[in-house]
């Protein structure tokens, strides 16, 4: 066994016994980003009296907005942090006490990681130090949407609930104000519970799986170890907690078979009275509304509060938001729909017309999903989807190889969202056909990830609302 693997399978034994321990201590935090994790684990760390190198391959002109968030804190002092920016130094990682690394490097053959003594993340240490009850939701689809759902749903019913982990907010930001009343949800990747693999810190009250579809099998390259990671979820739950989890599929019977916790298992489709009044669109929104309803009954909420209190749930920002209306058209974003199937739920999920935006990177997966519902609602006796404009990449490549077999109809590839926006406000301008329909939508849900085009999705998704607002005016 490699000593990348011993560390990932086997690195139990802690460095810090207590937040205390980290005073003194010399610690490198491998990835800053711009995401705010890297930032909340220096402003913990550098509170709690560890001596800093921050590294990220990055530039500093990159990483300026995160940098000067930490020159600007009043909790640290900037001036004693060591920063290496633009490149790693083999001897920051060699006589560091403990790395901290961030979630989507990887173990295999990384010769930094080798030579670090301990390893940790932003949520190890947390887990480590905070004695909240957890509630850890992870699965491939409508991962945010339930975890956001449950914490909406958790506050209006009275508790003091905080929301962390791969929904861009580290529980670092939070663990001062967290006690053992503070029901803490967490949103897992995959990536994020592998890296809790052997240390046995993750035990939630509730865990829950939303659906698991292919993703990220251009890491994985296959399902398996990419569900293993996935059952890190409930591996150190014990009889007294709860795991939710579908029922439709043969992962989904695997969890079940395998999870030691109480479980309750949802249905693909709800059939209560009750969702049909949810003012979010969309089948597989009703579907993460109805998880969180499950879970505010595992906390003690009454059936009827419950259930008045996520009928009212008005859905995130980037999950088929609805943020700008212009004559007849409304505008949705979507762009957090980065695997086929969630951009295949989304065009599905209105009843009025829809033209539809789609397209980006490729993570080895497979389209066809994507293809077959774009295919099904171009028909002339469903035609539910008005037009079909694509995003260059990839994936958009492996999309078009299917969508031309099957016949569809599409314009593009644009090489960037502004020009894909004026061709579509052009075909209103021209009366071709596209401005006479009313309570029209626009949507867009690439299916594919950002990588290339975008920082990530989230900046995706701002520059799209940013182009909308700028075009159709």
């Amino acid at each position: 066994m490699s000593t990348e693997e011993f560390k990932h399978d086997y690195g139990i034994e802690r460095v810090f016994s207590s937040i205390s321990d980290i005073a003194g201590k010399k610690i490198t935090i491998m990835g800053l980003g711009l995401h705010g994790g890297g930032e909340a684990v220096a402003r913990f760390l550098a509170k709690h009296g560890a001596k800093l190198t921050i590294t990220d391959l990055q530039t500093e002109k990159k990483l300026k907005p995160t940098l000067q968030n930490l020159k600007k804190s009043k909790d640290i002092d900037f001036n004693t942090i060591d920063f290496v920016l633009g490149k790693h130094v083999i001897e920051d990682f060699e006589n560091a006490d403990c790395v901290i690394k961030n979630p989507g490097v990887k173990y295999d053959s990384n010769i930094y990681l080798a030579a670090a003594k301990y390893i940790e993340t932003d949520l190890s240490l947390f887990l480590q130090f905070c004695n909240s009850p957890i509630i850890a939701i992870s699965g491939s689809k409508g991962k945010s949407s339930t975890a956001s759902a449950i914490h909406y749903g958790l506050c209006k019913a009275g508790f003091d609930a905080k929301l962390g982990g791969n929904i861009t907010v580290s529980p670092l930001s939070f663990i001062d104000e967290c006690t053992e009343r503070t029901p803490v949800v967490i949103e897992f990747s995959s990536w994020q519970l592998a890296d809790l693999r052997g240390r046995h810190i993750l035990k939630p009250r509730i865990g829950l799986l939303t659906p698991i579809v292919p993703d990220h099998q251009n890491w994985y390259r296959a399902m398996e170890p990419y569900v293993d990671d996935k059952k890190l979820i409930y591996a150190n739950q014990s009889g007294d907690d709860v795991l939710i989890c579908g029922s439709s599929s043969k992962w989904d019977d695997i969890f079940a078979a395998e999870a030691p916790a109480h479980l309750i298992r949802y249905p693909s489709h709800s059939t209560a009275q009750w969702v049909e009044n949810i003012s979010v669109p969309g089948e597989h929104q009703k579907q993460n509304i109805y998880n969180a309803y499950l879970v505010l009954g595992q906390m003690g909420v009454k059936d009827e509060d419950a259930i008045k209190i996520m009928q009212a749930y008005p859905g995130i920002e980037h999950r088929l938001e609805f943020f700008y209306s212009w004559n007849n058209l409304k505008f949705y974003n979507d762009t957090t729909a980065t695997v086929p199937e969630a951009a295949a739920a989304a065009a599905q999920s209105f009843k009025e017309p829809v033209h539809f935006i789609c397209g980006g990177t490729d993570k080895d997966l497979d389209f066809n999903v994507l293809a077959q519902t774009l295919a099904a609602h171009t028909k002339k006796k469903t035609k539910s989807i008005g037009s079909i404009r694509l995003l260059a990449g990839t994936g958009t490549t492996k999309l078009i190889k299917l969508l031309k077999r099957k016949k569809v109809r599409y314009r593009g590839p644009f090489d960037d969202l502004q020009s894909l926006l004026e061709d579509l406000r052009g075909c209103f301008a021209n009366q071709s056909g596209v401005h006479e329909q009313t309570n029209t939508v626009v949507v867009f849900s690439p299916g594919a990830t950002s990588f290339g085009m975008f920082k990530n999705e989230f900046d995706r998704g701002f520059q799209f609302k940013q182009h909308v607002r700028s075009i159709f005016n």
